[in-house]
């Protein structure tokens, strides 16, 4: 555990007057102390994966620890506290006093930096940068021979915020990126200063999508798109920041949108999940009445067209009810938290989907489904692992609301890609968190045509956010990340090329051990973000905070630069780098952009968006 500094005040305890029930600051820090001891030690200190390590609770702040105990995630693990025990705990560990000030500043740009270059239309295509997913930057605006000059050229902190984690997208000399607190920021590509900022409902984690443009046309009036973790989805000028509509996806009480909603044509895809799986640690919540889902809004009015759930049948009471008396439901889960590929051809939309939350788990869990992009109607669906069924409360060791099958929980996590061979052969490249790759035939209903595993796999990946392809090549990130000590093999975290022909494996780059010991297991060697692709070369995000450039022919180490450091930022302010998590490297106009930091499941926390190019395109 890391020592956090007392409060400097005393607090007055229930029950006394005066001195009689106060404790002054070095009794706080005791008592606090002996409480994380008793009563968070064992999980906190690497014991449960998905538990927050202690390294980072400084980062979270005691606002939002005291929320978690108080009627968040941690509440039915709190009921033994004191609500004073909580605030006092709250503030041990998050480092100050409840309400002291934590806010970071953010620049807003001068007049002459607030105009936007309609000759740059969108570089991207959303999160896997083309509609088919390939994450692949054909025209990066510099070489492979340049990458081991890159050096960072700005730092943006995000305020209050202990993760980053949405992915930059690049249009109109601007990047359009979101933030924990619900902001989303249009930064100056050159300088970071922000042009506007407008504020969602909740946190945006996923990628902005933004309409493309005719360059030549001065009257266009592109809009930017996102959806938030509470379920809104949003159309915004992306020249101004002006709300243009608001919709919700009126799904369920715990359904979000983590995975980022897909633009094509006129119609915005929204992919939907849910955090009923930690909802189910509460042995008195009725598990679990979720389906994963795809719907599909209107862009010019924000109206929902359809919606289609992973499962088809909605759930039902079975009769039964656990020890604490919550009754249970069936069927539930296998959540879509990937961003929608788009086949034109066929007109099909392909997702992944993760476990079921009930038991027995339905048949569309940890699948693809093939949706009709007109109408939602699944067309077809190929299912990697039959009978994984999982919630929260089998990693905790509660047998309330913890399916039968008690997991393996590995999910398709990461976005398919559709890509055309150079025989002219579509495959649909699937990678999953039991680092396994698959090819299916998007003619033959999904017909499997090769799968190559890559490592042990686990509920953190495996093959978790996202892989690249150029054509017959396939760019695979494994974490094999084993927080339990549980494997029976020997981990392979690392950098995987196929053959997107056959699934031989081309070459493998074994991700370097570099973390210090006494930030294990936040830190971890393996690569669990999306990785991104450019011709000649891979860039990849790992756990450890480090990102690294290899070249794509043979797997060579190009270029190693470690976020997990402080940095000055456009604002002034410090920012903080940690775990590369989730959305992995953007390629555009020239420059790398990445975000470092993501507290969730024990990593290292951070707040900060890095821009990096060559050194001789230095601006200045």
């Amino acid at each position: 555990m890391t020592d956090a500094p007392a409060t400097g005040e005393a607090r007055q305890q229930p029950g006394g007057k005066g001195g009689e029930g106060l404790m002054v600051a070095s009794e706080l820090t005791a008592h606090a102390q002996q409480l994380y001891i008793e009563h968070c030690a064992s999980c906190h200190e690497g014991g449960v994966p998905y538990a927050p390590h202690s390294v980072t609770f400084q980062m979270q702040g005691p606002e939002a620890i005291l929320v978690s105990m108080v009627d968040g995630v941690m509440a039915p693990m709190s009921t033994e506290l004191s609500y004073d025990d909580k605030i006092q705990l709250a503030e041990f560990l998050g480092g100050r006093a409840l309400g002291a000030p934590a806010a970071q500043a953010v620049l807003m740009c001068q007049e002459d930096r607030r105009g936007f270059d309609r000759s740059k239309p969108p570089a991207l295509d959303g999160w896997g940068m083309t509609l088919t997913s390939h994450r692949f930057a054909s025209e990066p605006g510099f070489s492979a021979a340049e990458i081991p000059s890159l050096e960072l050229k700005w730092a943006f902190a995000y305020p209050n915020a202990t993760r980053a984690r949405s992915q930059p997208m690049v249009a109109g000399g601007a990047v359009f990126v979101g933030g924990q607190s619900g902001e989303i920021y249009a930064l100056d590509f050159e300088t970071g200063c922000a042009r506007w900022i407008y504020q969602a409902e909740a946190e945006v984690r996923s990628s902005i999508s933004i309409d493309g443009w005719d360059p030549d046309d001065d009257t266009a009036r592109p809009r930017a798109y996102f959806g938030d973790f509470d379920g809104w989805v949003y159309a915004v000028d992306a020249f101004t920041g002006e709300e243009i509509w608001k919709s919700h996806i009126n799904d369920h009480a715990v359904a979000t949108i983590t995975g980022s909603p897909r633009l094509h044509r006129d119609r915005l895809y929204v992919p939907i999940s849910s955090t009923e799986w930690a909802s189910a640690n509460d042995p008195a919540y009725e598990c679990c009445t979720f389906r994963g889902a795809v719907a599909a809004f209107d862009t010019n009015t924000g109206e929902m067209l359809w919606k289609t759930h992973s499962i088809a049948e909605a759930p039902q009471l079975t009769g039964e009810t656990n020890s604490a008396g919550a009754r249970q439901w069936h069927p539930a889960g296998a959540p879509i938290w990937n961003s929608p590929t788009i086949d034109e051809r066929r007109n099909l939309l392909y997702v992944g989907t993760g476990q079921a939350y009930t038991s027995p788990a339905a048949d569309t869990s940890n699948s693809v489904l093939a949706m009709d992009l007109d109408t939602g109607e699944l067309k077809w669906h190929w299912q990697a692992e039959a009978g994984d069924a999982w919630t929260m409360a089998c990693f905790l060791g509660l047998p309330d609301n913890c399916p039968e099958e008690d997991g393996p929980d590995l999910d398709i996590g990461a976005s398919p890609i559709l890509l055309t061979l150079s025989d002219g052969r579509d495959v649909i490249l699937v990678g999953r968190k039991s680092a396994t790759v698959y090819a299916l035939d998007p003619d033959n209903k999904g017909e499997l045509l090769w799968t190559t595993r890559l490592g042990v796999g686990g509920y953190a990946g495996g093959v978790h956010w996202g892989m690249a392809a150029e054509p017959d090549v396939l760019y695979a990130p494994n974490a094999d990340t084993d927080f339990l000590g549980t494997f029976e093999e020997d981990p392979v975290p690392g950098l995987f090329a196929l053959d997107a022909r056959t699934g031989d494996k081309l070459w493998y780059a074994p991700a370097p051990d570099v973390c210090p010991d006494h930030l294990r297991p936040a830190c971890d060697p393996g690569f669990s973000a999306a990785v991104t692709a450019m011709p000649g070369a891979v860039f990849a995000g790992g756990f450890d905070g480090h990102l690294r450039a290899y070249d794509s022919a043979s797997g060579e180490l190009l270029w190693d630069f470690d976020t997990k450091q402080t940095f000055d930022t456009v604002s002034g302010e410090q920012a903080h780098g940690g775990a590369i998590e989730s959305d992995g490297p953007v390629i555009a106009n020239g420059r790398v952009l990445v975000n470092s930091g993501y507290l969730f499941g024990g990593r290292l926390p951070g707040n900060v968006l890095l821009v990096f190019g060559p050194a001789e395109a230095a601006s200045d």
